[in-house]
């Protein structure tokens, strides 16, 4: 038994599975189009948002520092990512690049991670962007019901209706095929940017030097509630962590990681590209440097132009301008944020479909979702099913409290694709590379225990909530998973 749970599909026959008509992906993509994705996904409320929050709670100025670990961190695993995606360029990400190497089951839990992990991310965002939109609503003197606004009403009924008319809008999109989406990506992305360098330039005209001191302030225990809580790391390493000094770095570090989750999306969209070969690691590599370079310049701009010990939490930029005399950059602020998250929604709803629907043509979710749209050469069923169930979910829930299973998620999938890189230079050193990452197996390595450590730093209860979850992708594999594979099939009938 234990041998058909490990059974490796070969790179070869993974990719010869894109090129049946019913299930195959259009090529359409190019290096600038994953790396606009990329940026598209990353640049989100992490940097409107987590910049001050941090900056306030957990690091002072030396928040640039916390950005450039993460950076690190995420770097680590886009050297991994990048091999992989240009080796086994193939739809499902950090699911395929699994079943490559470490087998079927552990293809189908990192499958089941993703799943969870882009529909949380995908209605957490929605929810997000709803709520900027009502807050430029209520400015204009536009205020929507209560009872539509997610808020609930008097009558105890709360549906916010933007949010799900956000992920609706997205999911037309990405049915309509992935030019379009790339299209539409293109164009918000450069308005966020654009807002993202007016803060910069504009704000270091603003910048007082003595804001940056201590530009590490001195260590102080966590005071509870005020960052996350790491039990775990106390539990293993005797360890408390604190706010502020040296280890606070490390702290903040944990928190903004939230800031990158999603280059690896850009991995999901290998199928769709012309030449993955060149283009996916320049994709996922640009992506994440342009990004990391874009935080580390807020967050020195924003502790420079106020003190750090002032900075607000919930609009920390904008009432940054607003401190310096100048509120009008706040409506633009507020605007780029807005903007910002629809490209994070459609990304983020990218990447979901798109392992969906390499676990269905793989035969471990039903094969009816891995047909492709006749005329637009998209998932189109997946797409409308995950996209009405989390139009649903974003128009229901705030999930504040579930938000925390996209990073331990999103952690878990760089474990699993890191070891992978190891594992198939070991067993298919023959396999054509056009991408190495370097120093293996020190890289992949460094990769495994950083994203650990970051995991670790996150809340026993969110450990418990993913843990509950890969237990019911356990029980769904066994009960259709396991049956229905593809694989297992061709392999018993190559016995017969």
């Amino acid at each position: 038994m234990s041998s058909t749970l490990f059974r490796t599909k070969k790179v070869e026959q993974s990719i010869l599975d894109t090129e049946e008509p019913e299930h195959a992906l259009k090529k359409s993509l190019s290096a600038l189009d994953l790396t606009v994705f990329g940026v598209g996904v990353i640049i989100g409320t992490g940097i409107f948002v987590l910049t001050g929050k941090v900056a306030k709670e957990n690091a002072g100025p030396s928040v640039a520092l916390a950005f450039i670990v993460a950076g690190v961190v995420c770097g680590l695993a886009a050297l991994c990512y990048a091999e992989f995606a240009s080796t086994v360029p193939v739809a499902g990400s950090a699911y395929t690049f699994s079943y490559a190497s470490l087998g079927e089951l552990p293809a189908w839990i990192i499958g089941w991670d993703l799943v969870l992990e882009f529909a949380l991310g995908t209605a957490v965002v929605a929810v997000g962007w709803s709520g900027y939109v009502r807050s430029l609503l209520d400015n204009a003197g536009w205020h929507l019901p209560m009872s539509l606004s997610g808020r609930d009403g008097a009558t105890g009924f709360g549906f916010d209706i933007l949010a799900a008319a956000l992920v609706l809008v997205l999911t037309v999109i990405l049915v309509l095929g992935m030019k379009l989406s790339a299209r539409v990506t293109s164009v918000v992305v450069a308005i966020k940017v654009a807002v993202v360098l007016i803060v910069i330039i504009a704000g270091a005209f603003f910048v007082t030097a003595d804001n940056y001191k201590p530009f590490i302030p001195e260590a102080q225990k966590q005071v509870e509630g005020a960052s996350i809580q790491s039990p775990l790391v106390q539990l293993m390493f005797g360890y408390t962590p604190t706010d502020f000094g040296v280890m606070g770095i490390f702290t903040a570090a944990s928190v903004v990681f939230f800031a990158f989750i999603g280059f690896d999306v850009v991995a999901t969209a290998a199928e769709e590209t012309k030449n993955p070969q060149r283009d996916m690691p320049r994709g996922i590599l640009g992506s994440l440097l342009i990004c990391t370079t874009l935080y580390v310049a807020v967050s020195i701009v924003v502790t420079g132009m106020q003190k750090y010990s002032e900075l607000s939490i919930d609009a920390p930029l904008a009432d940054a301008f607003k401190a310096t005399g100048h509120p009008w950059y706040a409506g633009v602020i507020s605007f780029g944020a807005a903007v910002g998250l629809t490209t994070v929604c459609l990304i983020l709803l990218l990447g979901q479909t798109r392992v969906f629907f390499a676990m269905s043509r793989d035969g471990l979710l039903p094969r009816f979702f891995s047909i492709v749209h006749p005329r637009f050469k998209t998932p189109y069923r997946p797409t409308i099913l995950l996209g009405v169930v989390i139009a649903i979910l974003a128009g229901f829930t705030s999930l504040s409290e579930l938000a925390e299973l996209v990073n331990i998620g999103t952690l878990f999938a760089f474990v699993v694709v890191a070891l992978g890189v190891v594992i198939l230079r070991h067993t298919r050193p023959d396999l054509p590379r056009a991408f190495r990452t370097p120093l293996v197996p020190f890289i992949p390595i460094l990769s495994v225990l950083a994203s650990l450590w970051l995991m670790l730093n996150l809340p026993a209860e969110t450990w418990i909530r993913f843990g509950i979850w890969m237990a019911i992708g356990f029980i769904v594999y066994f009960v259709y998973g396991r049956s229905h594979s593809r694989l297992g099939r061709q392999e018993e009938a190559g016995v017969q």
